[in-house]
């Protein structure tokens, strides 16, 4: 915990509790969560953003914004009321700067594919 406290004073953010759940720069993550994706809580454009996944021959490509020294999960669904709902893809996925391409050579054959992606620990 002590390395949360010390990511809220870099940012200049309250250490008390009062802001862990707020959504300091408005793009829809908390400042925990911006914390765990390894984004910037006073950048509404820094956050864990997957893109429209992209058809490519018999793949489909997705992105997301990616930050070095995380790890990132992907998960997939054709159906968001199965139980659950998304199944595991790939995991233990290294982030860098920028964006980060992962290529899904089997895509289920049925449409449509839902795609999310999340970070490891």
């Amino acid at each position: 915990m002590s390395e949360f406290i010390g990511w809220l004073q870099n940012f200049g953010l309250a250490t008390d509790g009062s802001v862990d759940q707020v959504d300091s720069d408005g793009d829809k993550l908390s400042n925990w969560q911006e914390w765990r994706c390894g984004t910037d809580p006073t950048n509404g454009a820094s956050a864990l953003r997957l893109l429209a996944p992209q058809a490519s021959s018999s793949n489909i490509l997705v992105q997301w914004q990616s930050v070095g020294g995380i790890n990132y999960f992907l998960q997939r669904s054709t159906n968001l009321f199965d139980t659950p709902p998304f199944q595991p893809l790939a995991t233990n996925l290294p982030g860098g700067p920028g964006m980060r391409t992962y290529t899904d050579t089997n895509p289920p054959a049925q449409s449509p594919v839902f795609y999310r992606v999340g970070v490891g620990n």
